[in-house]
């Protein structure tokens, strides 16, 4: 079992082909990142990413994994100077090639004004600012303060190619309210999964993916986290199975 041959780091994650640091990002590894990471939709044409809002880098690298037997490039960018510092040093430890890590704010990005992306992925600020955070650099990453969603799309639309695909993950009880204002934004649902942590709960997560091209009928999947006897289902095993070190 690989599990036995490799060490688990602390201050980060520690997936089957690399370890994430986040002790120095102000958002850690999540499930939701995981989840989107191992999901998003790629394809053949996927030779341009963009991850908004990249934190520790984890969605970046977890891509660069799928994609690293087809040319690609991964540019993962944050407006924290401190995220985009850790993400540079993960980047510097993986096995794969083409991940770059910049600063930046979204709402200005653009390398160069011919450039477009192929598939824009990320995991975005989502609370209304109620109870401060222990840190500005926090904030930033967990509060639509930052980055409300409608600047998120403007955006999308700015960077992302013609026939190119936008991917994130929101709360459940914010998916519908996202995507009417995609499609007012002509930005239309082409893929969609609902997550449950067990099949006693709400569901609490949603991932979703879009294009510029309208789709009478989505593909729509569900996930169960765990099963009842709270071991993670075959189902959250065989998405993350490139990806996580599970015990038997």
């Amino acid at each position: 079992m690989p599990s036995k041959s490799i060490e688990l780091k602390k201050g980060g994650f520690t997936f089957k082909r690399f370890f994430v640091a986040h002790d120095n990002s102000p958002m850690r590894v999540t499930t939701d990142s995981c989840l989107l990471g191992a999901w998003a939709p790629l394809n053949s044409n996927s030779k341009r990413i963009l991850d908004i809002g990249c934190g520790c880098g984890v969605i970046a690298l977890m891509l660069a994994q799928r994609l690293e037997n087809q040319d690609h490039s991964v540019d993962a960018i944050d407006i924290d100077a401190q995220a985009v510092n850790q993400c540079q040093q993960n980047i510097a430890q993986i096995p794969f090639v083409g991940v770059h890590a910049y600063q930046a704010d979204i709402k200005q990005f653009r390398i160069n004004q011919a450039m477009h992306y192929d598939f824009i992925v990320t995991n975005p600020p989502y609370f209304d600012i109620a109870v401060d955070c222990r840190s500005s650099q926090r904030q930033l990453a967990r509060y639509t303060a930052s980055l409300d969603h409608q600047q998120l799309l403007d955006a999308v639309k700015r960077l992302l190619a013609p026939t190119g695909v936008f991917c994130l993950v929101l709360p459940y009880h914010l998916a519908s309210q996202f995507q009417l204002l995609c499609q007012s934004n002509q930005l239309y649902l082409q893929q969609i999964m609902q997550v449950k942590y067990n099949a006693n709960k709400d569901f609490s997560l949603t991932l979703m993916a879009f294009s510029r091209q309208q789709s009478n009928n989505p593909l729509e999947q569900q996930l169960c986290m765990r099963d009842d006897d709270g071991r993670y289902s075959s189902a959250f095993r065989q998405l993350l199975a490139d990806f996580y070190l599970f015990r038997k």
